[in-house]
């Protein structure tokens, strides 16, 4: 083999190895922002959380539970600014999963989970995962109920942040 055809060779792989490092930082640099959604509220926080409960209610959802992370955090001794995190269910989106044996694998993501919190200028944020993206990794009934109750959560979120 010729000293070029080697130096062509090494100077490949050396592109290759740069470029798959190259893109593993990039997406490792990503992933926040295409993992999680979020929006500014054009509300205070408490009225973005009464405007959210009242819209999870009206589109038939439930409240599991709410945490209220000010709180508890306040129980430990730290301050921080208000922050509640909802888990939302929908029983019939539920049960098209837990109902499949093969499908209960995903159980630890749900229920959905929205969190609406405050930045210290007092702006209010309402912030869930990219269940869309999460959906499309699992196929199957998971990834057509995942897709259709996340367009159902962002629908109830876009009625919260219309003015």
């Amino acid at each position: 083999m010729s000293k070029t055809v080697k130096t062509a060779i090494i100077t490949g792989v050396l592109a290759f190895i740069v470029g798959v490092v190259a893109t593993g930082f990039t997406v490792y640099q990503a992933a926040p922002s295409v993992m999680m959604v979020e929006d500014e509220s054009p509300y205070d926080f408490d009225e973005t959380v009464e405007r959210f409960e009242r819209e999870v209610d009206e589109a038939g959802w439930s409240i599991l539970n709410t945490h209220d992370m000010e709180a508890t955090m306040e129980t430990h001794g730290f301050d921080v600014e208000s922050i509640k995190i909802f888990d939302l269910c929908s029983s019939e989106y539920s049960a098209e999963i837990l109902e499949l044996d093969e499908e209960r694998v995903v159980s630890p993501m749900m229920p959905c989970r929205v969190s609406i919190y405050e930045h210290s200028d007092g702006t209010a944020y309402i912030s869930r995962m990219n269940a869309s993206l999460m959906a499309g990794m699992f196929g199957g009934q998971v990834e057509r109920t995942m897709d259709v109750a996340t367009e159902e959560t962002e629908d109830i979120i876009d009625t919260v942040l219309d003015e």
